[in-house]
Parts: structure tokens; C-alpha cells; sequence
């Protein structure tokens, strides 16, 4: 089994991230982008890691980009971050492809999504999507 099938039978229940990197592995119950920046906050060498995410939005994939993870499989993705993952040579995989994410209220786009509508940098995406964190606590 390689690490992206082992990344995906993590990926069960109420798990919405896994990220495998060697040894290590992080998983994660929290929706949302948090459990990204709160990854990237840790500190761990990510560099090359293959990650496993419920939903890939551009958001998520400007930050797997600013992670330096190399392989990110989603139960949905949307095609703009499918564009984004493979433009930064990262090998994008998922079962739903979709236009847009969805917020949960169901009425409009996620916010998350709105935040870096215009932004293709990872490195200000990171910075964008920490201040809606922020703002919406």
C-alpha cells in the first residue's frame, strides 16, 4: 500500500484531513481550513507529504502548495483547485470533481473560498485566510 491509499483509509468517520509524512501522521476531526493553518503553525517538516482531505477548495489547495505537501487526494475538489495543486507539480487526485464549495448554510460560496477568489499567491493566501479566521472568532 502506498502512503496517498494509506492517507485515504485514514480518511473514515468523522476524520476531514490526514496527512502522512514517513513516520509521522496527523489527522484531524476539525472542518475547514483550520487544521491546515494549525499544521503549518506546528512547525513539522512537510515538505513531501501526502495528504487525504474531505474537501479541496482553492483555499486548501493554496495552502497545500504553501505546505510543500507532493500528493493531496479529496472526497471533493473543485477544478480550480485541482488547476492550482497540479500547476505547482503536485499530483491532485479526487472522487467528486466540483465547481465551487459550498458554505454551510447552503445559500452561497464558502467563505474561505471568497477570501482567495482573487489571489493565486500561496504565501498570501496564508496571510488572507489567518485575518477571516480571525475575524470570524
Amino acid at each position: 500500500m502506498n502512503e496517498l491509499q494509506r492517507a485515504k483509509t485514514l480518511l473514515v468517520g468523522d476524520v476531514t484531513c490526514v496527512i502522512l509524512n514517513g513516520n509521522e501522521v496527523y489527522t484531524s476531526k476539525k472542518r475547514g481550513i483550520s487544521p491546515l493553518l494549525e499544521l503549518l503553525d506546528s512547525g513539522k517538516p512537510l515538505k513531501g507529504a501526502v495528504a487525504a482531505d474531505k474537501i479541496v477548495g482553492k483555499a486548501a489547495a493554496l495552502l497545500y502548495t504553501h505546505m510543500g505537501i507532493s500528493t493531496v487526494y479529496g472526497e471533493v475538489m473543485t477544478t480550480e483547485a485541482q488547476e492550482i495543486l497540479t500547476s505547482h507539480g503536485i499530483v491532485a487526485e479526487c472522487t467528486v470533481s466540483a465547481e465551487k464549495i459550498i458554505n454551510r448554510r447552503g445559500d452561497g460560496i464558502c467563505p474561505m473560498e471568497e477570501v482567495v477568489l482573487s489571489i493565486s499567491s500561496p504565501a498570501q493566501a496564508v496571510l488572507a485566510l489567518r485575518e477571516k479566521l480571525a475575524s470570524m472568532q
